[in-house]
């Protein structure tokens, strides 16, 4: 592995201050809607073999926001989240591949509404910073990028007519992590 591929080998504490994922998902099959959820957690665990590395992320679906309340209230139900019965959402991976150049595929197991599919994640390695403070832990930031189906997770249109035919994702995932090797978390 090339020094600038990745960070430094150990365990990166994921910062939820700062670190986002969000989406776009098809609506009528024609238009897009994009949202976000506001509380991300976990860990990252790099190796200098591959086949080690391993994420572990943690998203709040009650946090889900697309700027439209009713829309809000209604992704939280029992249609799509149902946050009250299934909470959080989960990705878990394990070992990484070259992409490219820049970018790294992990396979890993995503958990939404009590579902576990296996979905890539293709991510790049933006980089690490020095605390600017004395005593303060080295940050490292990664963007992530996934795709999946909401019916393959028993969730989304109540219309069969607005359920995409082709069998392509209509659900792009995007996650931007901040991360501290400090392991006072």
């Amino acid at each position: 592995m090339a020094a600038e591929a990745l960070p430094a080998p150990g365990t990166y504490w994921i910062d939820p201050d700062h670190s986002f994922a969000y989406f776009g998902a098809s609506h009528h099959i024609v238009g897009l809607v994009r949202g976000r959820f506001d509380k991300v957690a976990g860990t990252i665990n790099v190796s200098r073999d591959p086949a080690e590395c391993s994420v572990n992320v943690l998203i709040d679906a009650s946090t889900i926001s697309t700027q439209v309340p009713q829309r809000d209230d209604d992704l939280r139900g029992p249609a799509y989240f149902d946050v009250k019965k299934f909470p959080t959402m989960t990705y878990q991976g394990r070992g990484i591949r070259r992409a490219s150049e820049n970018t790294w595929t992990m396979d890993g197991a995503l958990t939404i509404h009590g579902v576990t599919k296996e979905v890539p994640l293709t991510f790049t390695f933006n980089g690490a910073f020095s605390p600017v403070q004395s005593g303060q832990p080295v940050r490292v930031a990664f963007h992530g990028v996934a795709a999946t189906k909401r019916a393959d997770f028993g969730m989304g249109a109540r219309d069969k007519g607005e359920v995409p035919t082709s069998g392509a994702p209509d659900v792009a995932i995007e996650i931007d992590v901040e991360a501290d090797s400090n392991s006072a978390q």
